[in-house]
């Protein structure tokens, strides 16, 4: 498998087959396992094989092809597949913190990610310190001696700052810090954070990888000592995995993963370039814009390609952004991302209303800011749709 190209691991990576050779993988909705012997059992339980499995919360065959085929598609030595999203972020950080830890994060962060940091991590001692992302002699002035672990995401959410994972990760390398990365806006199909320097990488498998809006999931990614070694302890033991049947929806959408998100990201560009300077913005915050402050950094990074999210900012504030959302035929109305349909959020209200009013100025997540999660949708209809819904506002 290491010599095909990612779209035949998309398909085949991590296949398991049971003795009937089924075609479309297996969804074993068991929670427990049989031993032949009391012997057998007693030795799992000392050590488990590649293919040997005690209980769901620990592992099950269908969420291991998950998190081999995911390990496949990052270039990661192993995987451990999670309940959602933010039980990802949750078991990545305090798997690997302790009281009297030093973290140093990106200030743009999703609202429940700075919950886990501000209010988790601290209440039980954990010293974080938040910067701007951005800026590298910022991350340099805040990493210490002493500094334990640095995360942040790769893409912000929602105004799409791009941070600079390898530089990020040779200031963090230095005093022996670990480098965690959510890579969900930069995708596993354009970003190799990994290659880049990082050594943990999380993603919300509710986003781009179903993909259709189905289920909750996500997944850790780094070495295999550190999965199987600190991640899996922790996890099986606070219950935060994923189902059988949530990693079958995930393993059905990695197979079209590669094709779903290039056209996303193509019809974003498109989208973006359309409404470049339209009078009724007050700003198009988009990664594949050489506008975009950090362009020269995602054609490094992205291989140029900016995501397949928008970010636009509509003159008149809340009001006009909401005029603008209800006047949308095509896109819909919702919280998620990543999905085949066209998503528009207004996140000062809803994925970041939590936050004090001066945090959302300093992120620039202003009352007109409206995210746009371009979808499998023609590009020409979408930004049909983006006009008319303008002209209303």
């Amino acid at each position: 498998m290491s010599d095909w190209k990612t779209r035949t691991n998309l398909v085949h990576g991590g296949t398991r087959r049971s003795q009937y050779n089924e075609v479309s993988e297996a969804i074993f909705l068991t929670q427990g396992f049989v031993y032949d012997t009391a012997e057998q059992a007693e030795a799992r339980f000392i050590q488990s094989g590649d293919d040997e499995f005690i209980y769901a919360r620990y592992g099950n065959p269908t969420v291991a092809m998950f998190e081999d085929r995911i390990a496949l598609l990052e270039g990661a030595e192993d995987a451990f597949a999670t309940a959602s999203g933010m039980a990802a972020v949750n078991g990545a950080l305090m798997s690997m913190l302790k009281a009297g830890d030093h973290v140093v994060a990106a200030r743009a962060l999703f609202g429940s990610c700075l919950y886990i940091l501000e209010d988790i991590l601290s209440r039980f001692g954990v010293e974080v310190t938040l910067v701007d992302g951005t800026d590298l002699d910022a991350w340099r002035a805040a990493v210490r001696q002493d500094t334990n672990l640095v995360f942040f995401e790769s893409m912000s959410n929602p105004t799409l700052e791009v941070i600079d994972v390898a530089a990020v990760a040779e200031i963090a390398h230095a005093v022996g810090a670990k480098v965690v990365v959510d890579n969900v806006f930069s995708t596993p199909v354009f970003s190799r954070a990994i290659d880049q320097g990082a050594d943990v990488v999380i993603y919300s498998a509710t986003k781009h990888i179903d993909g259709q809006g189905r289920t909750l999931g996500g997944v850790i990614l780094g070495t295999r000592e550190y999965i199987r070694g600190t991640v899996e302890p922790f996890m099986k033991h606070t219950g935060g995995s994923m189902s059988p049947f949530n990693s079958w929806v995930m393993l059905k959408g990695l197979e079209t993963i590669d094709l779903r998100v290039r056209a996303q990201a193509d019809s974003a560009q498109k989208l973006a370039e359309a409404l470049h300077g339209h009078q009724k913005l007050a700003r198009m915050i988009y990664p594949g814009l050489p506008s975009h402050p950090q362009n020269d950094l995602v054609q490094r990074q992205l291989g140029g390609k900016g995501g397949t999210v928008v970010a636009l900012d509509i003159k008149g504030g809340q009001e006009a952004a909401f005029r603008f959302l209800n006047a949308l035929n095509v896109a819909v109305i919702s919280n998620n991302l990543g999905d085949a349909k066209s998503i528009c959020t207004h996140p000062a209200t809803t994925t970041h209303q939590r936050l004090p009013d001066e945090q959302k100025v300093e992120l620039g997540i202003t009352p007109g800011l409206v995210r746009f999660s371009v979808g499998l949708e023609d590009a020409e209809d979408l930004i049909a749709d983006l006009q008319q819904a303008l002209d209303q506002v």
